[in-house]
């Protein structure tokens, strides 16, 4: 039931490929990076392997087997072999679902229309060494990775939002407690305002009572001039 295997830095036996074996029909991955491989002749056979990573060995031929026993792989990994010809490629004709190869620090990619020459001799190829035909990137990732990241992304702005959202609130909060603070401080000074008013009212008030009283009781300590002249007839 294993699907992906890696290998990498493992040494080889003699340059060949030891232990793998038709028990492994599920494989969909494969690595076997720098194990000093200098033929893949004893690769069995993988009908459901996809990619197929072989970088950094020295293989120089003998490509026809990958055409042979994995039949629908789709990425193919030769980078830092001794690949020097367009030639020596041809095999991979025979691999119709292969859209994806590497070749990076082979020799061959040192011939004049490397590129050209490849996507020529392997029509069904969308990507050489990272980049199609009009030398636009590969994505670096499969889709389900980068429907995870639009989650994550999503859960991001969530926050974002969330934050954006308390901070709002939190300066509502502030303003209306200054409206309160305001409204007190409003009230105080209206409270204030009226008792001076009031106090100013009744002394108003009591400047003309004073003076009414004190104008009575000058009249009574003045007698009647005609009480007077009564008294001096007597």
């Amino acid at each position: 039931q294993v699907k992906e295997l890696v290998l990498d830095n493992c040494r080889s036996d003699d340059g060949k490929i030891v232990g793998l074996s038709s028990d492994f029909e599920n494989l969909e991955f494969l690595s076997m990076i720098n194990i000093n491989l200098l033929s893949v002749s004893n690769l069995p056979k993988l009908n459901k392997l996809r990619k197929l990573e072989l970088s950094d060995n020295r293989i120089s031929g003998g490509l026809e087997v990958l055409a042979e026993r994995t039949p629908n792989l789709t990425h193919l990994n030769l980078s830092g072999n001794k690949i020097k010809d367009i030639n020596t490629l041809e095999p991979l004709k025979k691999l119709p679902n292969l859209h994806s190869l590497d070749l990076f620090n082979c020799e061959v990619t040192m011939l004049i229309n490397y590129r050209e020459s490849v996507f020529t001799l392997l029509p069904q190829l969308t990507y050489l060494d990272g980049f199609d035909a009009d030398e636009q990137e590969a994505p670096d990732s499969d889709p389900e990775a980068d429907g995870d990241g639009e989650e994550d992304d999503d859960e991001e702005e969530d926050d974002l939002d969330e934050e954006v959202i308390d901070d709002e609130e939190d300066e509502d909060d502030d303003l209306e407690g200054e409206e309160e603070e305001d409204g007190v401080d409003d009230e105080e000074e209206d409270e204030e305002e009226d008792g001076e008013d009031d106090e100013e009212d009744e002394a108003d008030d009591d400047l003309p009572r004073g003076e009414k009283r004190k104008r009575n009781v000058e009249d009574e300590g003045e007698e009647d001039p005609e009480d007077e002249e009564d008294d001096e007839d007597d």
